[in-house]
């Protein structure tokens, strides 16, 4: 039976207000969208926009959770940077972060990173072939060898981020690019998982694939029990001298 977890969805919920396009396709919003399938897998779901008080992120709600969801476009410098100390913290502490398309430019992610995380981009209606390059890790369990996005934008290397702990997933472009499209990296004793997919004027997170390589990764990056470390003076296990 798989364990049901505490994952909150974050999204800054501005594009769904201002552009039709994207209200069509995400009538209520894209942290909604990814938080149905999480919650029809049994998790515990709650959701957090950019105008809500501390950004729906206060010391309780993360407190409580063991995987926080972001999803981030226009909007990134208006995040309090108190804000962002207190999911840095929470990470280290192993609270799973997963990071989805444009938050590559958060101030969270790029803390976690420390480079700047840009990258080449384009919006032209291409296809975006995923590739799945790792097929024994468990965030592409169940998927077939690849994913083909019919529509999406386009990220090209070179993506300025550390090398991943593990790389699973790496994307081909219609006009050439290829970009490296899911990551893994752990700090301290948290996971986080960044996965590109996500433009907000394509229903990409209406589809059953990319659902399913976000279900798996908010069950591989779940805190763990990590064995508490001892710290600073220490006295000698064994007799010196």
């Amino acid at each position: 039976m798989t364990r049901s977890l505490r994952v909150t969805v974050w999204n800054e919920y501005r594009h769904e207000r201002s552009n039709p396009e994207v209200a069509a396709i995400y009538p209520d919003g894209i942290h909604a969208a990814l938080a149905a399938p999480l919650a029809a897998a049994n998790h515990e779901v709650r959701t957090a926009t950019l105008d809500e008080l501390e950004h729906g992120l206060g010391a309780d709600v993360l407190d409580s959770t063991d995987v926080l969801l972001w999803w981030g476009h226009q909007a990134h410098a208006e995040v309090q940077d108190a804000i962002v100390d207190r999911i840095h913290a929470r990470v280290l502490e192993g609270m799973g972060l997963i990071a989805l398309h444009s938050a590559h430019f958060s101030k969270i992610f790029k803390r976690l990173m420390g480079t700047s995380c840009d990258l080449k981009w384009r919006v032209a209606n291409e296809l975006e072939r995923l590739w799945v390059i790792a097929p024994g890790h468990p965030i592409v369990a169940g998927l077939p060898e690849r994913i083909d996005l019919a529509r999406e934008e386009m990220y090209g290397e070179h993506f300025d981020i550390p090398p991943p702990d593990e790389l699973v997933l790496v994307s081909w472009f219609q006009g050439g690019e290829v970009f490296r499209s899911g990551c893994c990296f752990e700090r301290g004793a948290g996971r986080i998982f960044y996965f590109r997919p996500g433009h907000e004027t394509y229903p990409t997170y209406h589809d059953p694939l990319i659902q399913q390589v976000i279900g798996n990764a908010v069950r591989w990056a779940a805190p763990r029990a990590p064995i508490a470390p001892r710290r600073g003076r220490s006295g000698a296990l064994e007799p010196i001298g």
